[in-house]
């Protein structure tokens, strides 16, 4: 594995370009949303931790947990640039959210992930969860 000069810091607070552009690489920014819900939405998650490059200061990655802060958790937005994909990044970014919410006593903790990339979480300890069906309210967008 490539040596990554990295850290994970957990924010409430990011530069809105870096984080729409980390949007935008998973598939989950629409041209119609407005970058100043960004700062909001950091600030009204559980957690929201960025990978950043020590030697540019820039965001490679980021990830989030939600969660009432006492029973659940969920995982989302876990996004790493991919020309940083494939070295252990998103292996320590998850292990980093984890980590934090086992610290906070969340034992349960889910998340959704996206085709093909179940893989990726069984390896961290994840299983498929069965009897359950993931599903989305349809609002028209």
């Amino acid at each position: 594995m490539k040596k990554q000069n990295i850290e994970i810091k957990f924010v409430n607070n990011w530069p809105e370009g870096e984080i729409v552009e980390l949007y935008k690489t998973g598939g989950w920014w629409k041209d119609s949303y407005d970058p100043s819900g960004i700062k909001p939405l950091m600030e009204g998650s559980f957690a929201f931790a960025v990978v950043v490059k020590k030697d540019t200061g820039k965001a490679i990655g980021m990830g989030r947990v939600i969660s009432d802060g006492v029973s659940d958790a969920y995982i989302q937005d876990l996004v790493i640039l991919p020309e940083h994909r494939g070295h252990g990044v998103g292996k320590k970014l998850t292990n980093a959210l984890l980590d934090y919410c086992l610290s906070k006593k969340l034992h349960w903790i889910g998340l959704i992930a996206e085709p093909e990339q179940d893989k990726f979480y069984l390896s961290l300890g994840f299983k498929h969860m069965t009897n359950y069906v993931p599903m989305k309210y349809q609002t028209g967008e």
